[in-house]
């Protein structure tokens, strides 16, 4: 099952799809820093390396579906919250043109959680109701992605669109029950490397595991704020996408308090305190560590991490969806609008 990819950044989101038996055929990310490793992770997708504006839609392929995650620095609680009047928030409307022009059976988008705050919900239910006006059945939910096989708490707004021809809305999966802790990602990992001088990534060669380096440099007042260490038996903080607020290895202690929004290293063990490597953010990300990431600047390797859809949570998503295709493909003998290059397939009218 073909889909194409929007906003498509490192691939986590694409990565988990193909987990789940569908194969993306076009991608497009504006971000250079980000190419190579796109490229030698997915070898066979073609990467539209132009801004989406400039993209038309007519040299985008059709297929069953289409993925992405427009930018959510407009939108994060952290940030300036500009949400649609920042131009990144304005590029949901570029999601909805190509999925207006493409119309396949269904498009999966995902966000931050801060899309839904009150400053935000006249935008954000005029998105809800552009894409409802595409002849899409629409539901969103905000999910926490520690739920579903990822060891981290990490919560995200998904919307998932089901084309009215197919006759359903799509349900989200139920929370698994087995939930992940820091030693099922990383107990088991090496120490890893010191990233070189001003942040320069060292030679591959010399790391035991890919990209198995760490940020240096100190932690500012706005880190030492609040505590930054989760235990062992716990789930990781979200991995954010900047090194800097990277979280603390859980060899460490937790943070002591002093007084309100001021922590401190425990005494004597300030050389426990490191940030967790891109490597094992990648594994907190479900990341398999042949996933490789290339970069110059460790703080990119972190970026790409960061910015990414955890693979096991775009999994279940993505299973999901397979699953609701299948059943359609069963009971009407149908599975696409179009053109999908599978015999097995039968037009809708």
């Amino acid at each position: 099952m073909d889909i194409i990819s929007l906003f498509t950044g490192a691939g986590g989101l694409d990565f988990g799809f193909e987990k789940a038996g569908f194969n993306t055929i076009w991608a497009n990310e504006y971000d250079e820093t980000i190419w190579e490793t796109f490229e030698i992770n997915f070898p066979n997708t073609i990467l539209d390396k132009r801004s989406i504006v400039d993209v038309p839609s007519i040299d985008i392929p059709s297929s069953i579906g289409i993925i992405g995650g427009p930018p959510c620095q407009s939108w994060s609680e952290a940030g300036a919250g500009r949400g649609i009047n920042d131009k990144r928030g304005k590029l949901f409307y570029e999601y909805i043109r190509v999925l207006k022009d493409k119309e396949p059976l269904f498009f999966l988008a995902e966000n931050v959680s801060g899309i839904l705050l009150p400053r935000h919900k006249e935008a954000f239910h005029e998105i809800i109701n552009q894409f409802k006006s595409l002849n899409y059945n629409v539901t969103y939910k905000l999910l926490n992605a520690y739920d579903y096989s990822v060891p981290q708490d990490r919560k995200r707004v998904i919307i998932v669109g089901y084309h009215k021809s197919i006759g359903k809305t799509f349900e989200f999966p139920k929370a698994e029950n087995k939930k992940l802790t820091l030693k099922d990602a990383i107990f088991d990992m090496p120490e890893p490397k010191e990233a070189l001088q001003y942040n320069n990534a060292n030679d591959p060669n010399s790391l035991k595991l890919p990209n198995h380096e760490y940020m240096n440099g100190g932690f500012s007042t706005i880190y030492m704020s609040r505590n930054r260490v989760r235990s062992w038996d716990e789930p990781s903080f979200t991995i954010q996408a900047g090194g800097r607020h990277a979280p603390i290895h859980p060899k460490a202690p937790k943070m002591k308090f002093i007084e309100q929004d001021i922590r401190v290293f425990i005494p004597g063990k300030e050389h426990l305190y490191r940030r967790l490597s891109v490597r094992e953010c990648a594994r907190i990300q479900t990341f398999a560590d042949s996933f490789v990431f290339r970069y110059k600047k460790v703080a990119d390797g972190y970026k790409m991490i960061g910015n990414a859809v955890p693979v096991n949570f775009a999994f279940a998503i993505a299973r999901k969806i397979k699953e609701d295709l299948n059943n359609l493909k069963r009971e009407k003998g149908v599975l696409t609008r179009e053109l999908v290059a599978d015999d097995t397939c039968v037009v809708l009218k």
